[in-house]
């Protein structure tokens, strides 16, 4: 009896998962990641939304939406070997392009861009670049040139950030635009893409794109830490995301030290395995946050909209609530509600600049939406100049009326 307890006590000590057990001292890892997330107990945060002005009059965020299917259509014209096409071309795909009217009434909206003309055959209307949208198509495809690597990095990353390091070529297609990755930067392999991606066969018959990698992949908040002097490459070491707060936005003293200590937690690169996370963890979650700042930091204007990222949750390894990561943490991301779209905007990029790198397409949509004001000025005049045409034909018709009375009251008086 004495000697099976005494083994039963020392098979507790031993193998006990208690952090004061003799086995988990000796056994275990100085301070493994997962340590933590025994600690952290995940704390359900209610945060209340609060409207912010400032980005939700980012311009070229909110006219995102619109440019897509104007530059789709622009660039089906610029490749044209005619530099121009038929309406007949494009009408009946109206869904391809995402365009949300008669393709016609569309391109009609923006004289600034379409220029519009009587085809050589059956006086079909025809579409053409105007000189301004020219150049700027022509300035665009410079860039492209020059910044091959660069985009086949941000693509590079993208991929890496999954599980199995590999995407379907679906998801990726639906993250183009975004990427600031051309039409057709997958259609051209040997010419944009290097030795390190692959294609490959996916389950259900998907097919995917992966990356072979064996360098460590900062993040960009790594990269900042290290640039600061406050991270050193070490996995257990805790980095503090930025805060932003907005104006008027004030947490619960609650809430405010719950977020004191998910800062402290060890930070775990979102290019980093995540299979010894607990879920619903303080420190899963804060590998979410991380994987969705590095995120948007690829994406041209640093957001999307949110039920676009959620179509990475499998493929990225994202729990089921991911949503809520957005609405959990309002200091570093805005959900903005116009245009009724839900867009996630990080914060960050907005605040400081020169944190996050500059995406190099950004400047080229920002000339694409000043020629989208001139074709609201253009029509607007348009609209004045019919105003007054219709009015002077009115006055004109009135002067005739009163013309014909006059001549019938001197032939009565002549009677």
């Amino acid at each position: 009896m004495y000697y099976s307890s005494s083994r039963t006590t020392l098979k507790r000590v031993l193998f006990s998962h208690s952090e004061k057990s003799i086995f988990f001292a000796v056994y275990q890892p100085q301070n493994p990641p997962y340590t933590y997330t025994q600690k952290a107990s995940y704390v359900d945060v209610y945060m209340k939304w609060k409207k912010d002005h400032y980005y939700d009059s980012i311009e070229h965020i909110h006219k995102s939406k619109l440019l897509k299917p104007i530059i789709s259509l622009k660039n089906c014209i610029a490749q044209d070997p005619n530099g121009g096409i038929p309406i007949s071309h494009v009408s009946k795909r109206g869904v391809e392009f995402d365009v949300p009217m008669k393709v016609a009434k569309f391109l009609r909206r923006y004289p600034s861009i379409f220029e519009e003309f009587t085809g050589p055959q059956y006086n079909l209307p025809w579409f053409k670049l105007t000189p301004e949208a020219a150049e700027i198509d022509r300035e665009e495809k410079r860039i492209y040139e020059d910044c091959r690597e660069e985009l086949r990095e941000r693509l590079k990353r993208l991929i890496l950030m999954s599980k199995g390091k590999v995407l379907p070529l679906k998801i990726i297609q639906g993250m183009e635009w975004y990427l600031g990755l051309p039409d057709d930067f997958l259609r051209d392999p040997e010419k944009n893409l290097d030795g390190s991606f692959r294609f490959v066969e996916m389950e259900d018959g998907l097919k995917g794109l992966a990356v072979e990698n064996d360098e460590k992949v900062l993040s960009v908040v790594q990269r900042n830490a290290m640039k600061q002097g406050v991270y050193f490459g070490n996995s257990t070491e805790a980095i503090e995301f930025r805060l932003f707060p907005s104006k008027g936005l004030r947490l619960r003293v609650k809430i405010q030290d719950w977020l004191k200590e998910f800062q402290k937690l060890p930070y775990v690169s979102p290019y980093e395995e995540l299979s010894h996370l607990v879920p619903d963890s303080d420190i899963a979650e804060k590998r979410v946050v991380g994987l969705l700042h590095e995120l948007l930091s690829l994406f041209v204007e640093h957001s999307a909209e949110r039920k676009k990222i959620l179509c990475l949750k499998k493929h990225m390894g994202l729990p089921q609530k991911v949503h809520k990561a957005f609405e959990r943490h309002p200091h570093m991301f805005y959900l903005s509600l116009r245009n009724k779209t839900c867009t996630a905007i990080l914060k960050e990029a907005y605040c400081d600049p020169s944190a996050i790198e500059r995406h190099p397409i950004l400047r080229i949509r920002k000339k694409y939406i000043n020629l989208l004001k001139e074709s609201d000025a253009i029509l607007k005049k348009r609209r004045l100049s019919n105003r007054l045409v219709d009015r002077r034909s009115t006055d004109l018709d009135l002067d005739l009326d009163s013309t014909d009375e006059d001549r019938g009251v001197m032939e009565e008086c002549h009677l």
